[in-house]
């Protein structure tokens, strides 16, 4: 048993950031202790709901430790673009899903080739990227081109035309704003064994009240420590996106988890943010509007007012 005697009392202040910091303690000082996939063990609670009111600006950016929020603005700009491989990620210097298909490499091959080398021979071998540094049918994949089939009148099937599901939210916010049915699912359960990880952040649902856009992310797993900062980002992001696309103001963006847990080695980790307190509103600015949700790019967006404390480092499991 880890002990969590140390743990710093949480302070009575009203940040929004608190959320985060209070789920964090509550995981570590009452979760269940239990195996996982990885091995590395977790400590777990199952079902969790945080809430940020985006007006004015202002974004889920953690400032207790340092967030690259531009690496995932990247990912986000990938996803909404239905690639599943590394490659144009490894480009731009984004290697947060480099782990898994190196890690599978690694097996197969018994090379033990550093996440360096292999990220730089993804870039610069179009064969070797594609034998080795693809993801399966992961998020984009099924955001923007969820797969359909077609029956024969002989019984037999081919595949039909993917069905580009953000495009059809946007058209939906826009001709039946008060539809209960702005949804972007990635659970695709005939697809899932085909994907090196499946997905997460898997259902968002979009709601208009009173000329804002409100946005609910259902997390059926969730890594608190690595995993979530980066999350509240980009559901935060993609909500302030498509509201801009639609012609109305960012409202609330609320986030729910499934098993919602912290890894065993990141006492450290755990230890440390919660000795800290947050401050300050960092505030995003989309500089441009294109003429799609698909032709964003990372030079639209700036942060201001952003004075995180330091990263803090942590292994990630794969």
């Amino acid at each position: 048993m880890i002990p969590t005697a140390t743990l710093p009392d949480s302070p009575a202040i009203t940040h929004p950031e608190q959320q985060y910091l209070d789920l964090m303690r509550r995981i570590w000082t009452q979760g269940d202790e239990r195996r996982d996939r990885t091995g590395v063990g977790t400590r777990s609670i199952f079902g969790a709901m945080l809430r940020f009111d985006l007006g004015e600006g202002r974004m889920p950016l953690l400032t207790t430790k340092r967030v690259y929020w531009k690496t995932a603005t990247r990912e986000m700009l990938w996803f909404l673009t239905g690639d599943t491989s590394i490659r144009e990620l490894c480009r731009q210097g984004v290697e947060i899903w480099t782990d898994w298909p190196l890690d599978r490499y690694r097996r197969e091959t018994g090379e033990d080739i550093s996440r360096e080398a292999f990220s730089a021979r993804i870039v610069a071998d179009e064969g070797f990227a594609l034998r080795w540094g693809d993801l399966g049918p992961v998020y984009g994949k099924q955001w923007v081109d969820w797969p359909t089939y077609q029956y024969r009148k002989d019984g037999t099937f081919e595949k039909g035309p993917g069905i580009n599901q953000v495009a059809q939210v946007v058209e939906s916010l826009r001709s039946n704003p008060g539809s209960r049915r702005h949804i972007i699912e990635g659970w695709n359960v005939a697809e899932l064994d085909r994907m090196a990880l499946p997905p997460c952040h898997k259902t968002y649902q979009f709601h208009v009240a009173n000329g804002r856009l409100n946005c609910a992310l259902y997390q059926r797993s969730c890594d608190v420590a690595l995993g979530l900062p980066f999350n509240l980002w980009s559901a935060a992001l993609l909500q302030r996106m498509i509201a801009q696309q639609v012609d109305l103001e960012p409202g609330e963006f609320i986030w729910m988890g499934g098993d919602t847990h912290l890894y065993l080695n990141h006492e450290a980790l755990v230890n440390e943010q919660l000795s800290r307190e947050p401050a300050g509103v960092p505030v995003l600015e989309i500089t441009r509007r294109p003429p799609s949700i698909f032709d964003y790019r990372i030079e639209d967006f700036e942060v201001r007012d952003y004075n995180p404390l330091g990263a803090i480092k942590a292994p990630i499991a794969v």
